[in-house]
């Protein structure tokens, strides 16, 4: 009986992680969004792919290539037993790689579990200490190994396979957790993955002023589309083609934000949600990349064009146009309101070069 509920279990599993909705994504910078059609498509014998698990208000991305594995986080304490199922029924024997992008139980959580699992190569945190059960236990599975925690340092390469792994940041110690995550950008041919952990508009806007390289194909969307990232300036920088949003359906936090949705429909991103859309699976060739879902859901439901928009504020004397959040601001007296990018441009104005683009 406990081998044919495993069995069951098992199959379910795999039913799940398989896709559903699919769109291709070229590496183009100037081509339209990618349209979304029903498929069953899964990673098969492709030799680069990556999983964002659907653990909920959480974060878990499993990368491949060439049967090399790097895991970014492991979601909460509670998912661990589900990403030690998904990636055993992926075929996972050990990971090459493990970062903990930072010390919140939503991503270091379910690496406890993980690593009583599976033997890691490396293992890597923003931190090696957090006074949190949740960050101790995945300490002490990592020790029981005989590994270390490391700390990156921005710059740092790794091979997966034949990708690359750069660390972009933190680029210096932040109060906030957030912004002190662990940033990766994974290159394949001549597509590349962004994952920006939890981090927030500080670090991301020392991440432009540092020259980083962040244009990407796919972007993990930081702090689960919370309005505290995925900010104008470095979204101008990174003009992906496909977004992804590790988001937990109806979670008390509101995520995620109309406005982040807003500046990602404005920059003609096609968003996948693991909320309404389950594990998102993106697999490349080193020049495109096909993206399929767990569940197919429309894109008006994904990005809702009927959410609050994100008023540009307009300034009457120089005839430029601003996000909201822009330092630059006109005073009270002379803006004028737009609701959309467009309205601005056909009123004559002009976007501000810092903050619209």
């Amino acid at each position: 009986m406990k081998r044919f509920l495993s069995l069951l279990l098992t199959a379910a599993l795999l039913l799940s992680l398989a896709g559903c909705g699919l769109l291709t994504i070229s590496d183009s910078r100037t081509s339209a969004a990618a349209a979304v059609t029903a498929s069953a498509a899964a990673p098969g014998d492709a030799d680069f792919w990556v999983k964002y698990l659907d653990v909920g208000q959480a974060d878990s991305a499993l990368v491949c290539c060439g049967g090399k594995y790097l895991l970014i986080d492991g979601g909460n304490a509670d998912d661990g037993s589900y990403v030690v199922s998904a990636l055993t029924s992926l075929g996972v024997k050990r990971l090459d790689y493990v970062v903990n992008t930072h010390c919140d139980e939503d991503h270091c959580g379910g690496l406890a579990g993980v690593l009583a699992k599976f033997q890691a190569g490396r293992v890597f945190s923003s931190v090696t200490s957090y006074d949190t059960k949740a960050f101790s236990n995945f300490v002490k599975y990592a020790r029981q190994q005989g590994r270390s925690i490391e700390i990156p340092t921005a710059g740092d390469t790794f091979a997966l396979g034949t990708a690359k792994v750069t660390v972009l940041g933190p680029l210096k110690t932040y109060e906030s957790n957030n912004n002190n995550s662990i940033v990766l950008r994974v290159t394949y041919g001549k597509t590349v993955f962004l994952f920006m952990g939890d981090a927030e508009h500080e670090a991301e806007d020392d991440l432009v002023d540092s020259g980083a390289a962040l244009s990407a194909t796919v972007l993990k969307v930081g702090h689960h589309g919370s309005d505290s990232s995925t900010g104008y300036v470095f979204l101008r920088e990174v003009m992906p083609q496909y977004a992804v949003i590790s988001v937990g359906a109806d979670n008390t936090y509101g995520h995620p934000s109309a406005d982040t949705l807003s500046r990602l429909r404005d920059a003609g991103v096609t968003v996948c949600r693991t909320d309404l859309q389950g594990t998102v699976t993106a697999v490349s060739d080193g020049r495109t990349v096909t993206v399929t879902t767990q569940k197919a859901v429309s894109a008006e439901a994904v990005n809702p064009t009927s959410a609050t928009q994100t008023q540009y504020i307009g300034n009457v004397n120089t005839k430029v146009f601003h996000a909201p959040d822009c330092p630059k601001l006109p005073s009270e007296a002379n803006r004028v309101y737009f609701d959309s990018y467009e309205d601005a441009v056909k009123a004559g104005y002009r976007p501000h070069s810092a903050c619209v683009g």
